[in-house]
This record gives structure tokens, sequence and C-alpha cells, in this order.
């Protein structure tokens, strides 16, 4: 670092990273309560703030309040002890709380209501209406119903996390207490029933909560006693377990163990109906064992985040965004293998604007030719019907070498990929189940394919993961390639992660957490020495996180050397941008707009020979230090002016675009008079349709053959 920025080396420098991931989540509520956001989309950002929040107490509360009941003193980046930012989440929480139930109770729910989309409760419905939610009752929500009795002499039952409860102050029917006075009833609402009852309607769509059905027959499930009281409740239990992999010796045991230990860890939050009575509220908390400041009062309908399937309400088009379907790479043709368009370039995908299908194709077609002889990939999210794992099986089955690293370790993630893993063995398929102390965060596939020169090897790059689903709602870049250098580099890649050796030096990617940091470290570096000896020198970066000390302080150093740095971050961010004498060159925005903004983008002006990268990592120390990861640079021009295409766009959005201030809040970007509008989203679905569209248009003008299907 500089002399300038050595002066302000304390922990005022850096961001809390709890409280500034809460302000993305801000960001997002903000989304739900601006008004020129259509209606149906409104309830499903307000419905991902509350999911957001469920995994961010699982995860990062969950972990530092292991921390802060150690009586760990440590502190962060931003000097706080653990129990310091337990207590700063709190208030936070609590605000963000009161402001989610003010959006939707005053705000969502009577605008829904206006368009005929309303909760209704048992004491407003008719005779029809009773009948038929007494039907499905019975036939749909009783038989999956246990109720149960909390006795004082027993232990407290072990409560599911997550799960809708009912807890219920229950009397015998004649009024008199049992010798034990009144007993406390639990109920719990498996996530096996739906949310929400719908009633049939003659026009509109009209609901009941699930809790109200229920409570409402109470006497089926316990008769003979008497409910004085019947409130809804849910817990979070912590979630940041993690196998202790120096002493495990069955990996897939071990994480079968980590599930069940979270079932019954301990609980870091309980949030109750706010007119359950305080005797009944303070029973769960001291039976649960929740400190007060993790107890949260809320005035409507518990767990928000079911309303993100109010997003997909059929005959409500107009309610939401009209679609932007992902449209086909022009570089990729359906009626041509994708191994013969591949050899004459290297093609780049954008999506969900572009379509994920050539990458889905590429392990489809490696699986079905018959002159592929090898598959090598890592799984580290997939969807539960995966085309690529069943590509990778099918290839296998007919005699192929198919490696498959699967991230056990992909948190709420490992019961699936363990079901995967031994589906994979099943049908001949090499798995390795990540790597120790380390995890598999990379995404790339390479193939090996016999050709007439020799063998050839294609591979794909890319900035998220194999999941056909979650990419057409998530923002990520892939590179597919037949280069050389790229393909050996992938070979030595995947030996050195499959046979436990120290990696080659790489001719053109490289990995964490050996070479990744080293790189960053130098690219920053190198822009601050040109700038200091007066040239041009740039820095820009899309990325979701940043909150690495060695990188931010690097950033800063730059900045203090005159490089212009403009960081399009999601989500957190650990640096205090344009500070005077530290940082007054960074400018950090942040885009929260219909998908979610995945991809890692960099640019660095080298000289003005760019150097332009994809990158699986985050500028975090989880990813530099503790995860695989790639950076993979992009040579091919056309793809080289999309991603600075890109983050020229992101830079310059001012529709959807929050500004980092550096204090830590964020400010809306505003547009300057004569400024043209840019909703960088909606800018790279038109840029994506015209591509398409022109490229349709060029190919309709020239013969094309059909080939004949190669033969088995």
């Amino acid at each position: 670092m500089t002399k300038t920025t050595r002066r302000l080396n304390d922990a005022s420098r850096f961001l809390n990273r709890e409280l500034s991931w809460l302000e993305f989540n801000q960001r997002v509520l903000d989304e739900a309560r601006d008004r020129s956001v259509p209606l149906l989309d409104r309830a499903k950002f307000l419905g991902i703030t509350a999911s957001n929040l469920d995994e961010f107490f699982m995860v990062r509360v969950g972990g530092l309040s292991m921390l802060a009941d150690e009586g760990r003193a440590s502190t962060d980046l931003s000097g706080r002890t653990p129990a310091r930012q337990l207590s700063e989440i709190s208030a936070r929480v609590h605000a963000m709380s009161a402001d989610q139930y003010r959006c939707f109770l005053e705000d969502l729910e009577p605008a829904l209501a206006r368009e005929g989309i309303r909760r209704r409760t048992m004491a407003g419905l008719g005779a029809d209406a009773l009948g038929y939610v007494g039907r499905a009752f019975e036939q749909e929500i009783l038989p999956l119903l246990t109720p149960r009795v909390a006795a004082p002499d027993e232990d407290f039952p072990l409560l599911a996390g997550g799960t809708l409860h009912l807890a219920l102050r229950l009397r015998a029917a004649a009024g008199a207490a049992s010798a034990a006075g009144e007993d406390l009833g639990l109920l719990a609402l498996p996530r096996s029933l739906p949310r929400f009852v719908s009633l049939p309607a003659v026009e509109g769509h009209e609901y009941l909560l699930v809790e109200d059905v229920v409570a409402a027959f109470l006497d089926r499930l316990y008769p003979g006693r008497e409910a004085i009281e019947c409130r809804p409740f849910r817990l979070t239990r912590n979630a940041d377990m993690s196998v202790a992999e120096d002493l495990a010796y069955d990996l897939l045991s071990e994480m079968e163990e980590v599930l069940a230990a979270r079932r019954r860890s301990e609980c870091v939050r309980l949030e109750t109906d706010a007119q359950m009575s305080p005797e009944l509220r303070d029973r769960l908390a001291v039976a649960l064992a929740v400190h007060r400041q993790s107890v949260y009062e809320v005035p409507g309908p518990l767990d928000l985040s079911a309303y993100v399937g109010f997003a997909s309400l059929s005959g409500y088009d107009r309610l939401r965004e009209p679609p932007w379907p992902p449209r086909p790479p022009p570089a990729v043709s359906e009626s041509e293998p994708l191994f013969d368009t591949l050899r004459r370039r290297d093609v780049l995908i954008f999506t969900p604007y572009e379509s994920f299908d050539p990458v889905v194709r590429f392990v489809e077609e490696a699986a079905a030719d018959p002159d592929v002889l090898a598959i090598k990939q890592i799984l580290y999210r997939t969807s539960r019907n995966s085309p690529v794992v069943a590509a990778l099986a099918r290839a296998a089955e007919r005699g192929k070498q198919v490696t498959a690293l699967v991230e056990l370790k992909a948190r709420f993630d490992e019961a699936r990929n363990i079901e995967w893993a031994r589906a994979l063995e099943r049908s001949g398929v090499q798995v390795i189940y990540g790597i120790r102390g380390l995890k598999t965060h990379a995404k790339i596939c390479l193939v090996v394919r016999r050709e007439a020169g020799g063998l050839r090897r294609y591979a794909h790059f890319g900035t998220g993961n194999y999941n056909e689903l979650t990419a057409r709602i998530y923002s990520d870049a892939s590179l597919l390639t037949a280069r050389e250098d790229f393909g050996a580099d992938g070979s030595a890649f995947f030996n050195a992660i499959t046979g436990y050796s120290q990696p080659l030096p790489y001719a053109r990617i490289q990995a964490a957490p050996i070479g990744l940091r080293p790189l960053l470290m130098d690219l920053i570096a190198h822009e601050a020495q040109r700038r200091r000896q007066g040239q041009p020198a740039r820095i820009m970066a899309k990325v979701n996180s940043l909150a690495d000390a060695g990188l931010i302080d690097a950033l800063y150093d730059a900045s203090c050397a005159g490089v212009r740095i403009d960081l399009n971050v999601r989500g957190i961010c650990c640096l205090r941008p344009g500070v005077r004498g530290l940082s007054e060159n960074i400018r950090v925005v942040s885009v929260v707009d219909r998908f979610l903004e995945h991809a890692r983008i960099l640019y660095f002006h080298h000289g003005g020979d760019p150097r332009i990268f994809l990158s699986s990592a985050d500028w975090m120390p989880r990813n530099l230090d503790k995860r695989i990861e790639l950076i993979t640079p992009v040579l091919d021009p056309d793809g080289r002016a999309a991603l600075v295409r890109i983050l020229e766009t992101s830079l310059a959005d001012n529709v959807k675009a929050r500004e980092l201030q550096p204090d830590g809040s964020w400010r809306r970007v505003e547009r300057r008079p004569a400024e043209a509008r840019c909703r960088s989203q909606e800018d790279f679905y038109h840029r994506a349709r015209r591509a398409a569209r022109e490229e349709t248009k060029s190919r309709r003008s020239t013969f094309e053959p059909h080939r004949p299907p190669r033969a088995e």
C-alpha cells in the first residue's frame, strides 16, 4: 500500500460484510416497494427478501452465534466482534421486517385485492365455500397433520426449522384445567402442504392461509380439548455446519450426518404472530433457548417467501413484466454439430438473454458422438431432472470414460448431490466427492474427441452452474472453445484435482487457491504502476461480492495512483468508495432487476492490450483461498467486445442501478438531463433479440443441406 492508504490503515476503511449483505436485501425490498414495477413482480421481490433472510440466518447468523457462544472477541474487517454484529443485525432486520410488512399490508395486499387477488378469512366465507374448505381439510390436509403436546415433565419436542407451526394453549373442553394447568399444543404444518388454499371463485383469485384453515378444525385434532389460543410461529435453525474432513473416512456418510445435525441445531430466529400472547411467546422462546433479540413479532402472514409464487398466477399477464424468452446465440446453428462450430471459432453465451441450450447440447452431443472418448465435468448445483447429469450417465453406459466431480459440500444442495453421485456411480461414471479441505466451485466441462488429425479437446468454462432452470433467471456468461492451449489447461486442471497432485503451470487459465489471488493482485498492481508512469489505466469488474481485504487494499492503492476503477457488485461490498485520499477514483454500482446478476467479468486496460476474463470466483477470501475456482481469459475479438459492452452497459444503468456511498448507504442512480435512459438488463435482451433476428435473416439467404445422422 502507499503511504496515503497506510495512514488510513484501520478498520474504518472497511464496511461490515453482514450489514452490507442486509443492504443488498434492502435493495431487493425496494423493488417490491417500487410502484413502477408490475404488481405480481413486486410480490415476487417481496418473497425473495424473505427467502434471502432465511438463508442469511441459517448460515451467517448461525455462524456468528456459535462464535459469540464461544466467547470469541475476534473482530471482522470493520472491527466488530461477533456479539456486536449480532446486535446490529438484529436491529437492522427488525427494521427491515417492519418495512416488509408495511409493504405487504399497506400497499401490496390492497393493490392485489383491487385486482381480484384476495386473502380471505374463514369468518367471511359463505356456506358453499365453507363446505369446500371442509372437504379440502378432510381429504388433503388432515392426513398430513400430527398433533402433539409438550408435556411439562418431558423434553421439548424437536421442531423442524423453516416449517410453519401452530402453538396452542389447550385446556379440557369442560373448562377445567388439567392437573398440570394449561397444556401446550404443537402442530407442524409440513412443507408438503400448500402455503395457500385456493377457493373456487367466479372471477379473480381468492385464497386462505393454510394456518387459518387448520385453526378452524382444531376439534378434529384435539378432541375433548379447547384451544384458548392458537397462533402460528416459525423457527430458523443454524445450518452453518461442515464436515471435519481431516477426520472423515467416508465423506458421503459424513455429509449425511451434517444434514441430520441441521435438523437439531440451535434456533437462531423465532418468528411469531404479533397477536400471540406474551405468555405463549415467552414459553416458546424459553423452550427453544432463543435470545430476546432473536424473536421477531410480525403483523401479517409468516413466511412471505411463498408470495414468490404469485408471479406465475395464470390469467394475470398484465400484472407482470412481458416475458423475455432466451434468444438463440447467433454463433450457434441448430443444423450444425457444435464440434464443427467450435473448430472454426469460440462461442460466448450470455444467459438468460441468450439460450443455455448450447451448453446442454455440448454435453448431450458429446455423450452421443461415437468419436468422443472422454468427458470430465464439475457439478456444483444442478436441477432435479438435470439433462446434463442424464447425458453423463448415458455417455458412461456407452463405454466412454466419464469423470464427474460432484461437490457434496454445496450448501443446501448436499442431499441432491448425494443422490446424483450415487446415480452416476451406478451408470459407471467415475465420481469424485470434492477435494479434501476445499470446496470445488469451478465451472468446467472438458470433452476429448478422436478426429482425423488426432485427439482434440473441447472445453466449456462458465460463471454459473450447469443448471438449465436457473440459467433462465441468473445472468451468467459461458465460453465454449476448441483452442488447444485451453484444452491442455483443462486436462492439467482435472489431472491435478483428480490425481492428488500439484498442478502444472497453465498456459491460459489460472486457478484458486494457488494462482488466482496472485494473478488478480498483479493485474491491479500493473494498472497502478502504469498510471504512476503517466499512462492510461482502467479497471472494470462485475462480481457478486467484494469482501477480501487484500484485494480491497490493492484497489485503494490503485485509486490513489489515479486508476479509474468501476465496479458492478451485486451484493456484499466491504470497500468504501469515494473517500478522499483513499478511494476517490472508485465507483461501485449494484443492479437489482428481474434477473439475478451472477456473472463475474473482469477488464484490465493493461497498457492498451486489455486483459478480459470470465471467472467462477467472487472477490472474497473463501473463493480465493478455500475453494477451487477458475479464471479464464477471453481471446476471441467478438467475445471480448461483447464482454466490454456488458461491463459498460451495467455501469451505465440509470434505471435499476444504485450507487454505493462512502458511509455504506446506497443511492439510486439518477438520470442526468439529456442522458439516454439505460436499463441494462432490458438493453441486453433487446441486443440479443436483434442479433438473433439478424442471424436468422442471414441464414435464410444461404442454402444449407441437411446432413445425414451420424451412426452410433
